[in-house]
């Protein structure tokens, strides 16, 4: 005979554990979910890779993985990194928790005007949002990729015509204390190239990309400087790493340069 009562189901994971070792990061990893992302124009539909994790102390046996589902699934806001403080402080309350770390890794989309003929097209850049709660301070960045030309400034002093030159991706990874546009972060990066690059480009465009990116050449270590000066302009930055990787052209490696700013230690 079944009974109507409602049956209570043991909670194990919250059950004490008696090997008193905490863990750092527990969670889960591997979900790919529609988002909405905070944009110049609006709000963006695109589609993140999440990983949500919190600590656990050393006498709790688990967390509650679901949580981390329903949290995700009841967001209906744009992300931005203001938005990513109050998901992180929910997070924390609903598995009562002290630490916390949420990553989410997207494509941004941006409607580009080719240099001459005007034609519209459509790029993509990488964007890793992450919130990281320790000590009981959160700490947001916001990480942008963006495809650049560079030329070899070496191949063009050296050589009777013509130089090599090569794609090449550029990042800033900046520690922000207050939403800053993806927009924005783009535009510093492709400012300090030799040129931009775009989707969809005429014959009169290839002309003006080909001699603007003779006129500009940049080594690795010019576009990380360039760009840091960029970043140090900035007040809702207070720190930040830049790095470019050039694909080259006439090697069968990468030219790679990085460099961190952190403007409160240089403010002490």
């Amino acid at each position: 005979m079944t009974d109507n009562k409602l049956m209570v189901l043991p909670d194990v994971q919250s059950s004490a554990d008696r090997r008193n070792i905490p863990i750092r990061r527990v969670g889960v990893k591997g979900i790919r979910t529609p988002i909405l992302v905070k944009s110049q124009s609006g709000a963006q539909h695109t589609v993140a890779d999440v990983e949500m994790y919190v600590s656990l102390p050393a006498d709790k046996k688990g967390t509650h993985m679901s949580r981390f589902w329903t949290l995700l699934g009841g967001i209906n806001k744009p992300f931005a990194p203001q938005m990513m403080v109050e998901v992180m402080q929910e997070m924390l309350a609903s598995l009562k928790s002290d630490g916390g770390y949420i990553r989410l890794a997207f494509p941004f989309f941006m409607e580009k005007s080719a240099p001459v003929s005007h034609l519209q097209s459509t790029m993509d850049y990488d964007v890793v949002l992450t919130a990281e709660c320790a000590d009981g301070k959160i700490t947001v960045t916001q990480e942008v990729t963006a495809p650049v030309t560079s030329l070899c400034p070496c191949s063009k002093e050296i050589s009777k015509y013509g130089a090599h030159n090569q794609r090449s991706h550029v990042s800033i990874t900046a520690e922000l204390e207050t939403n800053f546009p993806i927009e924005k972060q783009i535009e510093m990066i492709e400012s300090c190239a030799s040129c931009q690059v775009w989707g969809l480009l005429k014959r009169s465009d290839e002309k003006y990309v080909t001699e603007h990116a003779y006129e500009n050449p940049k080594f690795v270590e010019d576009l990380v400087r360039d760009v840091a000066i960029r970043c140090q302009d900035e007040p809702a930055i207070l720190a930040f790493t830049v790095e470019a990787e050039n694909f080259e052209s006439i090697h069968n490696h990468s030219a790679f340069a990085s460099l961190h700013f952190d403007k409160r230690q240089t403010a002490e």
